[in-house]
Protein backbone atom coordinates (compact mmCIF):
# COMPACT_ATOMS: atom_id res chain seq x y z
CA UNK A 1 0.00 0.00 0.00
CA UNK A 2 2.81 2.38 0.93
CA UNK A 3 4.65 1.52 -2.30
CA UNK A 4 1.48 2.23 -4.32
CA UNK A 5 1.14 5.61 -2.61
CA UNK A 6 4.77 6.53 -3.36
CA UNK A 7 4.31 5.43 -6.97
CA UNK A 8 1.23 7.60 -7.26
CA UNK A 9 3.00 10.53 -5.60
CA UNK A 10 5.94 10.33 -7.99
CA UNK A 11 3.74 9.97 -11.06
CA UNK A 12 1.65 12.99 -10.02
CA UNK A 13 4.56 15.36 -10.78
CA UNK A 14 4.05 17.20 -14.06
CA UNK A 15 6.69 18.44 -16.48
CA UNK A 16 5.95 21.94 -15.17
CA UNK A 17 6.68 20.77 -11.60
CA UNK A 18 10.03 19.36 -12.68
CA UNK A 19 10.90 22.56 -14.57
CA UNK A 20 10.01 24.70 -11.53
CA UNK A 21 12.26 22.57 -9.31
CA UNK A 22 15.09 22.81 -11.82
CA UNK A 23 14.69 26.59 -12.00
CA UNK A 24 14.71 26.85 -8.20
CA UNK A 25 17.86 24.74 -8.00
CA UNK A 26 19.53 26.87 -10.68
CA UNK A 27 18.64 30.07 -8.80
CA UNK A 28 20.16 28.66 -5.62
CA UNK A 29 23.33 27.65 -7.45
CA UNK A 30 23.59 31.12 -9.00
CA UNK A 31 23.10 32.68 -5.57
CA UNK A 32 25.87 30.50 -4.16
CA UNK A 33 28.11 31.59 -7.05
CA UNK A 34 27.33 35.25 -6.33
CA UNK A 35 28.14 34.81 -2.64
CA UNK A 36 31.43 33.08 -3.42
CA UNK A 37 32.46 35.66 -6.02
CA UNK A 38 31.56 38.53 -3.67
CA UNK A 39 33.65 37.06 -0.86
CA UNK A 40 36.63 36.55 -3.15
CA UNK A 41 36.25 40.11 -4.38
CA UNK A 42 36.36 41.76 -0.98
CA UNK A 43 37.79 45.22 -0.34
CA UNK A 44 41.39 45.42 -1.54
CA UNK A 45 43.90 47.18 0.74
CA UNK A 46 46.47 49.65 -0.55
CA UNK A 47 50.17 49.12 0.06
CA UNK A 48 53.44 50.82 -0.81
CA UNK A 49 55.97 49.24 -3.06
CA UNK A 50 54.30 46.80 -5.40
CA UNK A 51 51.20 45.18 -6.82
CA UNK A 52 49.31 41.95 -6.26
CA UNK A 53 46.74 40.48 -8.61
CA UNK A 54 44.50 37.47 -7.95
CA UNK A 55 42.41 35.54 -10.46
CA UNK A 56 40.30 32.39 -10.16
CA UNK A 57 38.31 30.38 -12.71
CA UNK A 58 36.23 27.50 -11.31
CA UNK A 59 35.79 24.37 -13.40
CA UNK A 60 32.07 24.51 -12.61
CA UNK A 61 29.79 27.42 -11.70
CA UNK A 62 31.38 27.53 -8.27
CA UNK A 63 34.66 26.06 -7.09
CA UNK A 64 36.91 25.14 -4.20
CA UNK A 65 39.94 27.35 -4.82
CA UNK A 66 40.57 30.31 -2.56
CA UNK A 67 42.85 33.31 -2.34
CA UNK A 68 42.83 36.33 -0.07
CA UNK A 69 44.78 39.44 0.92
CA UNK A 70 44.71 40.57 4.54
CA UNK A 71 46.34 43.89 5.58
CA UNK A 72 48.15 43.75 8.91
CA UNK A 73 48.52 46.63 11.36
CA UNK A 74 52.33 46.69 10.94
CA UNK A 75 52.02 47.60 7.24
CA UNK A 76 52.55 44.05 6.01
CA UNK A 77 50.05 42.16 3.90
CA UNK A 78 49.18 38.51 4.48
CA UNK A 79 48.53 36.56 1.28
CA UNK A 80 46.91 33.13 1.14
CA UNK A 81 46.01 30.67 -1.60
CA UNK A 82 44.20 27.40 -1.03
CA UNK A 83 42.75 24.39 -2.81
CA UNK A 84 39.94 22.33 -1.28
CA UNK A 85 39.74 18.65 -2.20
CA UNK A 86 36.95 18.13 -4.73
CA UNK A 87 34.93 20.41 -6.98
CA UNK A 88 31.57 22.13 -7.23
CA UNK A 89 29.18 22.91 -4.38
CA UNK A 90 30.76 20.65 -1.68
CA UNK A 91 34.20 22.15 -2.32
CA UNK A 92 32.76 25.67 -2.37
CA UNK A 93 31.14 25.14 1.04
CA UNK A 94 34.48 24.02 2.47
CA UNK A 95 36.15 27.00 0.80
CA UNK A 96 33.85 29.31 2.77
CA UNK A 97 34.89 27.54 5.99
CA UNK A 98 38.53 27.94 4.99
CA UNK A 99 38.08 31.65 4.35
CA UNK A 100 36.48 32.15 7.76
CA UNK A 101 39.27 30.24 9.48
CA UNK A 102 41.93 32.27 7.67
CA UNK A 103 40.34 35.61 8.46
CA UNK A 104 39.93 34.72 12.13
CA UNK A 105 43.49 33.40 12.39
CA UNK A 106 44.98 36.38 10.54
CA UNK A 107 43.47 38.74 13.10
CA UNK A 108 44.99 36.94 16.08
CA UNK A 109 48.31 35.46 14.90
CA UNK A 110 51.66 37.07 14.26
CA UNK A 111 53.01 35.06 11.34
CA UNK A 112 52.07 32.75 8.44
CA UNK A 113 53.12 29.61 10.31
CA UNK A 114 50.98 30.47 13.30
CA UNK A 115 48.09 31.30 10.98
CA UNK A 116 48.24 27.82 9.41
CA UNK A 117 48.56 26.22 12.86
CA UNK A 118 45.44 28.05 14.02
CA UNK A 119 43.55 27.16 10.82
CA UNK A 120 44.35 23.47 11.20
CA UNK A 121 43.21 23.53 14.82
CA UNK A 122 39.92 25.22 13.84
CA UNK A 123 39.16 23.02 10.80
CA UNK A 124 40.64 19.63 11.64
CA UNK A 125 37.61 17.97 13.25
CA UNK A 126 35.19 19.15 10.57
CA UNK A 127 37.48 18.11 7.72
CA UNK A 128 38.06 14.67 9.26
CA UNK A 129 34.30 14.09 9.56
CA UNK A 130 33.92 15.03 5.91
CA UNK A 131 37.02 13.03 4.88
CA UNK A 132 38.42 16.09 3.17
CA UNK A 133 41.43 18.39 3.38
CA UNK A 134 42.69 21.77 2.15
CA UNK A 135 46.13 22.67 0.84
CA UNK A 136 47.14 26.21 1.82
CA UNK A 137 50.15 28.45 1.24
CA UNK A 138 50.35 31.56 3.44
CA UNK A 139 52.87 34.42 3.28
CA UNK A 140 53.55 37.83 4.81
CA UNK A 141 55.11 40.47 2.62
CA UNK A 142 56.70 43.52 4.23
CA UNK A 143 56.92 46.28 1.59
CA UNK A 144 59.24 48.37 3.76
CA UNK A 145 61.94 45.77 4.47
CA UNK A 146 61.27 43.59 1.41
CA UNK A 147 61.04 40.48 3.59
CA UNK A 148 58.78 37.70 2.31
CA UNK A 149 58.00 35.14 5.04
CA UNK A 150 55.96 32.04 4.29
CA UNK A 151 54.61 28.72 5.53
CA UNK A 152 53.11 25.83 3.62
CA UNK A 153 50.35 23.30 4.29
CA UNK A 154 50.77 20.80 1.47
CA UNK A 155 50.36 23.32 -1.36
CA UNK A 156 52.46 23.83 -4.49
CA UNK A 157 55.37 26.11 -3.71
CA UNK A 158 55.03 29.46 -5.52
CA UNK A 159 57.55 30.42 -8.17
CA UNK A 160 60.18 33.07 -7.46
CA UNK A 161 61.05 35.27 -10.44
CA UNK A 162 64.20 37.38 -10.53
CA UNK A 163 65.27 38.61 -13.95
CA UNK A 164 65.32 35.64 -16.34
CA UNK A 165 65.52 33.09 -13.52
CA UNK A 166 62.33 31.33 -12.39
CA UNK A 167 62.35 28.62 -9.74
CA UNK A 168 60.36 27.38 -6.75
CA UNK A 169 60.79 29.07 -3.40
CA UNK A 170 63.06 27.27 -0.91
CA UNK A 171 61.11 24.34 0.51
CA UNK A 172 59.31 24.47 3.82
CA UNK A 173 57.48 21.35 4.97
CA UNK A 174 53.92 21.20 6.24
CA UNK A 175 51.02 18.78 5.93
CA UNK A 176 47.68 19.85 4.42
CA UNK A 177 45.02 21.41 6.66
CA UNK A 178 42.93 18.58 8.06
CA UNK A 179 45.69 15.99 7.57
CA UNK A 180 46.84 15.55 11.17
CA UNK A 181 45.93 17.21 14.48
CA UNK A 182 48.18 19.51 16.52
CA UNK A 183 50.45 20.48 13.65
CA UNK A 184 53.09 23.19 13.98
CA UNK A 185 53.87 24.93 10.69
CA UNK A 186 57.40 26.24 10.25
CA UNK A 187 58.47 29.25 8.19
CA UNK A 188 61.10 30.37 5.74
CA UNK A 189 61.99 33.90 4.60
CA UNK A 190 63.60 35.45 1.55
CA UNK A 191 64.48 39.02 0.64
CA UNK A 192 62.64 40.60 -2.30
CA UNK A 193 64.00 43.51 -4.30
CA UNK A 194 62.59 45.83 -6.94
CA UNK A 195 61.24 43.91 -9.97
CA UNK A 196 61.26 40.55 -8.12
CA UNK A 197 58.00 38.60 -8.38
CA UNK A 198 56.22 35.69 -6.71
CA UNK A 199 53.67 33.58 -8.61
CA UNK A 200 51.22 31.54 -6.48
CA UNK A 201 49.05 28.93 -8.23
CA UNK A 202 46.79 25.89 -7.80
CA UNK A 203 47.28 22.58 -9.60
CA UNK A 204 44.61 23.34 -12.20
CA UNK A 205 47.17 25.68 -13.81
CA UNK A 206 49.72 22.92 -14.50
CA UNK A 207 47.35 19.96 -14.94
CA UNK A 208 45.07 21.34 -17.66
CA UNK A 209 44.70 18.68 -20.38
CA UNK A 210 44.68 18.85 -24.18
CA UNK A 211 42.85 16.62 -26.67
CA UNK A 212 45.53 13.92 -26.38
CA UNK A 213 45.19 13.74 -22.60
CA UNK A 214 48.56 15.42 -22.03
CA UNK A 215 48.91 17.79 -19.09
CA UNK A 216 50.27 21.29 -19.15
CA UNK A 217 53.41 21.15 -17.04
CA UNK A 218 55.29 23.23 -14.50
CA UNK A 219 58.02 23.65 -17.12
CA UNK A 220 55.49 25.22 -19.52
CA UNK A 221 54.34 27.64 -16.80
CA UNK A 222 57.93 28.59 -15.97
CA UNK A 223 58.68 29.28 -19.64
CA UNK A 224 55.59 31.52 -19.90
CA UNK A 225 56.69 33.49 -16.84
CA UNK A 226 60.22 33.86 -18.20
CA UNK A 227 58.95 35.26 -21.49
CA UNK A 228 56.71 37.80 -19.76
CA UNK A 229 58.58 38.64 -16.55
CA UNK A 230 58.85 42.35 -17.46
CA UNK A 231 55.06 42.80 -17.65
CA UNK A 232 52.73 43.96 -14.86
CA UNK A 233 50.61 41.62 -12.75
CA UNK A 234 47.45 41.85 -14.85
CA UNK A 235 49.31 41.21 -18.09
CA UNK A 236 51.12 38.22 -16.58
CA UNK A 237 47.76 36.69 -15.66
CA UNK A 238 46.51 37.11 -19.24
CA UNK A 239 49.65 35.54 -20.72
CA UNK A 240 49.39 32.52 -18.41
CA UNK A 241 45.75 31.98 -19.42
CA UNK A 242 46.59 32.41 -23.10
CA UNK A 243 49.28 29.75 -22.78
CA UNK A 244 46.84 27.34 -21.12
CA UNK A 245 44.10 27.93 -23.70
CA UNK A 246 46.56 27.43 -26.55
CA UNK A 247 47.73 24.15 -25.04
CA UNK A 248 44.28 22.73 -24.21
CA UNK A 249 42.92 23.40 -27.71
CA UNK A 250 39.40 24.01 -26.49
CA UNK A 251 39.16 21.00 -24.15
CA UNK A 252 36.73 21.84 -21.30
CA UNK A 253 38.35 22.81 -18.03
CA UNK A 254 38.37 19.94 -15.51
CA UNK A 255 39.83 21.61 -12.42
CA UNK A 256 39.63 25.03 -10.77
CA UNK A 257 42.46 27.37 -11.78
CA UNK A 258 43.67 30.10 -9.44
CA UNK A 259 46.73 32.33 -9.44
CA UNK A 260 48.09 35.21 -7.40
CA UNK A 261 50.95 37.36 -8.67
CA UNK A 262 53.04 39.63 -6.44
CA UNK A 263 55.43 42.07 -8.10
CA UNK A 264 57.74 44.32 -6.13
CA UNK A 265 58.11 47.94 -7.24
CA UNK A 266 58.80 51.39 -5.85
CA UNK A 267 55.58 53.28 -6.28
CA UNK A 268 52.40 52.92 -4.28
CA UNK A 269 50.01 50.58 -6.03
CA UNK A 270 46.64 49.24 -4.92
CA UNK A 271 46.35 45.54 -4.26
CA UNK A 272 43.63 44.36 -6.59
CA UNK A 273 41.80 41.07 -6.63
CA UNK A 274 39.69 39.75 -9.44
CA UNK A 275 37.61 36.60 -9.59
CA UNK A 276 36.04 35.86 -12.94
CA UNK A 277 34.14 32.59 -13.14
CA UNK A 278 33.30 31.47 -16.64
CA UNK A 279 29.82 30.24 -17.47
Amino acid sequence: MQRDFLTYQQSSYTIEDVKRKEQLLQREINLARTIQTTLLNGDAPSIEGGEVFGYSIPARLIGGNYYDFYPLVNGKVRIVIGDVMGKGIPAAMLMILTRGAFRTAAESTQSPGKTLTAMNKALYNDLRKLKSFVTVFCADWDPLSGTFTYANAGHHLPLFIRGDAVHELPKVKGIMIGGLPNQIYHEESIQLFEHDSIFFYTDGIIEAQNKRGEQSTLARLIETLKQNQDKNAGEIEKKVLESIHKFTEGVPQKDDMTMVFLKVGKQKVDISSLNSPVM
